[in-house]
């Protein structure tokens, strides 16, 4: 009975559910709409005022969109991770940018058929160039290991005691860790088990596809599925108590009602909106309202 009780205060938008373990953290989806040529879409960035959509199409890619309220339309410029027109981004996992820094994206290479064995690797990449010529070709600046990771790799820039860093986390449901990689030392560096490129680390929850920092709060959310590949989970960290402790320290919670893969989120203009992914090939975007 307590449980049904519990159920009947949670408010349901558009016929979904969102569920807060901790108020004032709420989210709940205004819209959802299907984007085309993403392939399976694996994840989303909002800077230079504009919107960016990535996903492992025949070949990885990233295309870019303006923001009309709540829809998005498509600016004709799309960018494919390659050289020399072959593959080299396969499988994006995220895209750590800063306009002072160094920009990094992600990629998680599938070593055998199962899925239980994985390489992750860092590229540093000149993102203007990438812009203007539309490949990597010229553009790849370095290749990173990400050998510091248990499995997977998903840069993110956050920041902490007044220093950017670039933040990453593990996918699968067994000794996860978020980790945080000084930028300067890794876009020289060829593993990033090297000494000097790991900074700090906290141990976290299972299944996290995506980071996103919301620098004004200083909380690192954790774009997370509740069971492998399915079901949207939003955690909510303060991020210096858990560097502090050494372990997650979650101020709150969002569970949704969906079904599919969530991949990706970020907060949009203003921090009262955002924008969620799936991999799913209809209905693979959806605006959120928040109250954090």
């Amino acid at each position: 009975m307590k449980q049904l009780f519990k159920v009947t205060l949670v408010p349901v938008v558009l016929g979904l559910l969102a569920v807060s373990s901790q108020l004032p953290f709420t989210a709940t989806i205004s819209k959802s709409l299907s984007v085309d040529s993403l392939g399976a879409c694996q994840g989303v960035s909002y800077f230079q005022n504009r919107v960016f959509l990535y996903g492992d199409r025949e070949v990885g890619m990233i295309r870019e969109y303006n923001l009309d309220t709540d829809s998005l339309n498509y600016t004709g410029q799309e960018y494919r991770l390659t050289m020399e027109e072959k593959d080299v981004i396969n499988h994006p996992t995220g895209i750590a940018y800063r306009p002072e820094g160094p920009v990094f994206i992600g990629n998680s290479v599938r070593l055998n058929k199962e899925g239980t064995l994985w390489k992750a690797l860092i590229y540093h990449v000149d993102w203007e160039g990438l812009m203007k010529k539309k490949t990597l070709d010229g553009n790849l600046i370095r290749t990173i290991e990400d050998d510091a990771c248990i499995q997977g790799t998903r840069p993110e820039y956050v920041q902490y005691e007044g220093k950017w860093y670039v933040a990453t986390a593990d996918y699968g449901d067994k000794r996860n860790e978020v980790r945080l990689y000084d930028p300067e030392k890794l876009k020289t560096a060829d593993k990033t088990s090297e000494p000097g490129v790991l900074y700090k680390k906290f141990t976290c929850g299972p299944w996290v596809q995506n980071l996103h920092w919301i620098p004004e709060k200083r909380i690192l959310v954790l774009i997370q599925n509740q069971i492998e590949g399915r079901r949207w989970r939003l955690t909510f960290l303060d991020m210096n108590q858990s560097l502090r402790t050494g372990q997650q320290h979650v101020l709150g919670t969002q569970d949704f009602d969906k079904t599919d893969e969530l991949e990706g989120f970020t907060l949009l203009e203003g921090g009262q909106k955002g924008m969620a992914v799936t991999s799913s090939r209809k209905e693979n975007v959806h605006f959120l309202n928040l109250q954090l």
